[in-house]
């Protein structure tokens, strides 16, 4: 007994230790990481030196960029609030990229800023659009999608799980305990097991997604959530003094006949209601419907470049049309 209670001891105080340093040196580095997207500042570092750093932390996977905390005088500043459509894979490839280039061509002075995080839903959205509102941005753009209202249900669900003192939670209050999880998840899970085992645990989440998604009156509750809250979120702003731009999302699909077809799923009906709101609009299948739109997406959802460039290009038309810019 007495031999088990030194190693025992020992390592009790090396945790204690570990943990104090944690908490103590890197508290900032893990604030918000276990609140999956429902952290209110994850992500947005603000800097003694007046500038704002947008960082890959708490569960918001944000491109690295800065700003000033102030908006400059006379300048337009653009912030880009979406999911990984709006995200695109770089921020100068994305909409938000490249309709700031087209607008400093023109000889406006602009900010364009690309704060659209894979996965998020009208919640999560929600919450980074609180937090940007604090940065006085002229124009936000809302990527308005409803198709991933389970991820935001489900991160919840996890979120809330951490904060409960239910005692299999009781280890995952030590911020070293939980690093080591995650570290377990992505070292070991990602990188060590085989793909076989890692396919068929993704596709027991795809399943539950899918099952939901099938189930008629989860989808309206969703659908009337993402109404709920885009409203919501449209009404903020402009109580904040910004203008408000909602995209509305189009994928790629085929009809009865098997023909490349595009499809709205409702979002722009919903996008048109949050004209009553004060909003600007802008349909992605009324857009892309009247070109060559196939070759523009890389899969049914996501866009290539040149298809982020035609809707900067008509982003940046609808801004002229508004008065918003010269």
């Amino acid at each position: 007994m007495r031999a088990a209670t030194k190693p025992f001891l020992l390592c009790l105080a090396l945790l204690v230790g570990a943990e104090l340093v944690v908490r103590v040196f890197f508290a900032r580095s893990m604030s918000g990481r276990f609140d999956y997207g429902y952290h209110p500042t994850a992500g947005f570092v603000e800097q003694p030196d007046g500038t704002v750093r947008l960082e890959r932390a708490g569960g918001r996977r944000f491109f690295p960029q800065t700003f000033s905390r102030e908006r400059p005088a006379d300048t337009f500043r653009i912030f880009v609030i979406g999911d990984s459509v709006a995200r695109g894979t770089s921020v100068a490839s994305s909409y938000a990229g490249q309709l700031g280039e087209l607008l400093r061509a023109r000889g406006v002075k602009v900010e364009s800023f690309n704060l659209s995080v894979p996965g998020y839903g009208a919640r999560r959205k929600h919450l980074v659009l609180e937090q940007a509102l604090q940065y006085q941005p002229s124009l936000v753009i809302l990527h308005l999608n409803n198709s991933n209202e389970y991820e935001d249900e489900r991160e919840w669900r996890r979120r809330e799980e951490f904060r409960g003192w239910h005692p299999r939670n009781w280890l995952m209050k030590s911020l070293v305990v939980r690093r080591l999880h995650e570290m377990k998840q992505e070292k070991v899970y990602w990188e060590w097991l085989p793909a076989s085992v890692r396919q068929q645990r993704a596709a027991s989440d795809a399943d539950a997604e899918l099952k939901s998604s099938l189930n008629a009156d989860k989808v309206r509750q969703w659908n009337e959530l993402v109404r709920r809250q885009t409203g919501e979120s449209v009404r903020l702003a402009r109580e904040r003094g910004a203008r408000v731009l909602v995209v509305a999302q189009a994928t790629a699909a085929k009809d009865a006949a098997g023909k490349p077809a595009l499809d709205d799923n409702s979002l722009d009906e919903l996008a048109t209601r949050m004209r009553a709101e004060g909003a600007a609009t802008l349909s992605m299948k009324e857009l892309l419907s009247r070109r060559d739109w196939p070759p523009l997406f890389a899969d049914g959802s996501h866009l290539r470049p040149d298809g982020h460039m035609v809707l900067a290009e008509s982003l940046a038309e609808s801004l002229r049309r508004e008065k918003w810019v010269p």
